[in-house]
C-alpha cells in the first residue's frame, strides 16, 4: 500500500444513541373504558461497535471522520408494545486495533480476530412502561420511565501490526531492502536515514508453500522509548510481532554495542518485548571483500542465532528464512 495511505492513528468523538420513553398508555376500547395500563417499554439506544475485519491494514477510511453518532431508541407504544432499538454504528477496523481514552491513555478494547465485535460504547437502555408499575394499590399507573440518555466520549483507535515477524534496527539498516527481496511488498528504498516513515507489510513465502507475514517497522533511533524521532509511533507495531529480526549493517563499527542500543530501546518502551523469540541478521555483506567477512566472523556476536546476509545478491538469505520458521515455533526467551 502506498505509505501517504496507511493511517495508525485516529480520535473520534463517539455518542451512543439514548434510550427510548416508556409508555403511559391506558387500555380504552369500547368494551372496556376503564381498562389497566398497557404502555410498552422503550426500545434501548444504539450502541457504537468495533469489528475486526482482516481484509482492512489501516485506519484510512477513519481518517476524515471525526463524529460518529448512535440512532436513539424509539418510546414503546400501547398494547405492551417494545420500540425499534436504536440503530448501531458498526466501526470496522483492522486486526490489532486497540481504544484508548485520550486523557487516561489507558486501554479499554482491543480487536485481533476477524468479525470479532465490541461494544465500546452502549446505548442508553429503554424505559419501563407503566404496565411493570401495577399493584394491587394502584392498578392504574399513569406514568412510565424515560428511557437513559446515551453516552458522548473521545475516544483514541490506535493500530498495533499483526504480523510474525518484526524488523528492528536502525535507519538505513537495510529493512525495506531485505522485504523487498523476500516478499512481493514494494517499500520506498533510499541510501538516506528514515526511508521508511509507516510500517509496511509482506508475504514471505518459505518450503512446502508455507509462509509468514514479515513487518518493516521504521527505524530506531536512541532515546526512542522516550518519544525521540518517531518514537512511540512506531514502537507499538513491535508489540504485536511474534519474533524479532534484529538487522545490523556489516559496515558498523561494533555490531555489539548497536544491538545492545536496540535492546535497551525495546525493554524501556516494553520489557515483555525481550520474551520474544530474536535473530540477528549481519546486512550488506555484498560490501566487505573475503578478508573482512571472515575477519567480522571471527568477533564475538550477541547469543542469538546470526545470520550473514546480503539482500543485493542473496547470500544467507535461504538460512536467515530457516532461522525465523525456528524462532516463530518454538517457546520464546
Amino acid at each position: 500500500m502506498p505509505s501517504s495511505n496507511f493511517v495508525d492513528y485516529v480520535k473520534l468523538n463517539l455518542k451512543s444513541g439514548k434510550g427510548g420513553a416508556g409508555s403511559a398508555h391506558l387500555l380504552r376500547t369500547r368494551g372496556n373504558a376503564r381498562g389497566g395500563p398497557d404502555g410498552g417499554d422503550g426500545g434501548r439506544g444504539g450502541h457504537i461497535i468495533l469489528k475486526g475485519n482482516a481484509q482492512l491494514w489501516t485506519l484510512l477510511h477513519l481518517k476524515y471522520t471525526k463524529h460518529l453518532r448512535a440512532d436513539d431508541g424509539e418510546s414503546g407504544s400501547n398494547n405492551r408494545k417494545t420500540g425499534a432499538n436504536g440503530k448501531d454504528v458498526i466501526i470496522e477496523v483492522p486486526l490489532g486495533t486497540i481504544v484508548k481514552d485520550p486523557e487516561t491513555l489507558e486501554q479499554e478494547a482491543e480487536v485481533t480476530s476477524d468479525g470479532e465485535t465490541v461494544i465500546i460504547l452502549p446505548g442508553g437502555r429503554g424505559g419501563l412502561g407503566n404496565d411493570h408499575f401495577k399493584s394491587p394499590t394502584n392498578r392504574t399507573p399513569r406514568y412510565a420511565q424515560p428511557g437513559e440518555p446515551g453516552l458522548e466520549v473521545w475516544r483514541i483507535l490506535e493500530l498495533k501490526i499483526l504480523a510474525d515477524v518484526g524488523l528492528v534496527g536502525f535507519p538505513n539498516a537495510g529493512k525495506s531492502t531485505l522485504l523487498a527481496t523476500v516478499s512481493a511488498a514494494k517499500p520506498e528504498i533510499a541510501d538516506y536515514p528514515f526511508t521508511t516513515l509507516r510500517p509496511n507489510l509482506g508475504i514471505v513465502a518459505y518450503r512446502d508453500d508455507r509462509s509468514f507475514v514479515m513487518a518493516d517497522i521504521p527505524g530506531i533511533i536512541e532515546g526512542a522509548a522516550e518519544g525521540r524521532g518517531l518514537g512511540l509511533r512506531f514502537l507499538r507495531h513491535i508489540e504485536r510481532n511474534s519474533a524479532l529480526l534484529f538487522m545490523i549493517p556489516a559496515t558498523s563499527e561494533n555490531i555489539r554495542k548497536e544491538y545492545n542500543i536496540l535492546l535497551a530501546e525495546l525493554e524501556q518502551y516494553n520489557p515483555e518485548l525481550l520474551d520474544k523469540n530474536r535473530v540477528l541478521a549481519i546486512t550488506k555483506c555484498d560490501l566487505l571483500d573475503e578478508d573482512a567477512t571472515k575477519k567480522l566472523k571471527r568477533k564475538k556476536m550477541p547469543e542469538v542465532p546470526v545470520v550473514f546476509i546480503s539482500s543485493h545478491t542473496g547470500l544467507g538469505i535461504t538460512s536467515l528464512k530457516d532461522e525465523l520458521w525456528k524462532a516463530l515455533h518454538q517457546p520464546g526467551f
